[in-house]
């Protein structure tokens, strides 16, 4: 999900920064995001169940997903008190708007109060339409200052989970999101143009592939194990970290995964015998790729 938003690290890389970190001195940004949200999402679910969907609970989550974050001590766990568009750099340095959010103080706080009012009286719609929506109108009111993009994920992470969809948990919406962020902030900025009566269609059907997508792939995956099954730890996060990275060498590999050299230079012909990766080149330039 950080990578949503400019944190670069992969899966793999995450994995490795989790198990050598030492939480008394992370000192970049990205490795500050990955800990708060892993974090968070092992928070949400370990204890998915007991977790209310209020205010305070919101603010709670969202105090420990920016809990590392040297820059947002001053104001986590508490709404905005400025403007925050979401905006978007282009390649000349300039900024453009994607779409407006919610005036900071007493507006953000009455439409974060209207929102779970309703998330948690609404007795009749489908539980799938009320995560979508609820997630659109979070995005919409943007009521932190930073962390919305993360905690929107976090959140309907949590609401899915609350209705009984645990296969969630073995798959990436977040990565789904990441490889559609265009396609995300149309839909997004498509249905926000038209506030505060605007037709929320696009959204939700954006919302519904999403998860329609990321549930076929968990199915196709289930279907693939197979082969890759029969791999061990090592080899199977060799061949994730090339799937982030096609055209990586060995060095990267070890350096990125904490893994020894020779292991990796051991491990890369086996992938290639099992017709798993590729391997491009000769010598220094030697590069691999997954088939």
């Amino acid at each position: 999900s950080t990578r949503i938003e400019g944190s670069l690290m992969s899966d793999e890389e995450v994995e490795v920064l989790l198990r050598n970190i030492d939480i008394t001195n992370i000192a970049d940004r990205d490795s500050q995001e990955v800990v708060g949200y892993f974090e968070t999402l092992e928070l949400i679910a370990g204890s998915y169940a007991e977790i209310e969907i209020t205010e305070s609970s919101i603010k709670n989550l969202h105090n420990i997903l920016l809990k590392y974050s040297e820059k947002d001590q001053w104001h986590k766990g508490d709404y905005k008190q400025q403007s925050n568009a979401v905006e978007a750099k282009l390649p000349d340095g300039t900024t453009h708007v994607i779409f407006e959010t919610t005036a900071p103080g007493l507006a953000t706080e009455e439409a974060m109060k209207h929102l779970i009012e309703w998330y948690n009286n609404d007795h009749e719609t489908h539980p799938l339409v009320k995560n979508a929506l609820f997630t659109y109108d979070f995005v919409s009111i943007h009521p932190f200052r930073d962390g919305n993009g993360r905690m929107s994920r976090l959140l309907s992470t949590l609401l899915l989970l609350q209705h009984g969809y645990k296969w969630i948990q073995y798959v990436s919406l977040e990565h789904e999101i990441e490889s559609r962020k265009t396609e995300y902030y149309s839909a997004l900025r498509g249905c926000q143009a038209q506030r505060p009566y605007e037709d929320v269609t696009k959204w939700v059907l954006f919302f519904f592939d999403a998860l329609t997508h990321v549930q076929k792939l968990l199915m196709e995956k289930l279907e693939k194990q197979g082969g890759e099954a029969e791999l061990a730890p090592r080899e199977k996060s060799i061949l994730t970290f090339m799937e982030n990275h096609p055209g990586c060498k060995s060095g990267d590999i070890a350096k990125r995964l904490g893994i020894p050299s020779p292991t990796v230079k051991r491990i890369l012909p086996d992938l290639i015998k099992k017709n798993l990766i590729e391997k491009h080149g000769s010598g220094p330039g030697t590069n691999y790729t997954v088939k």
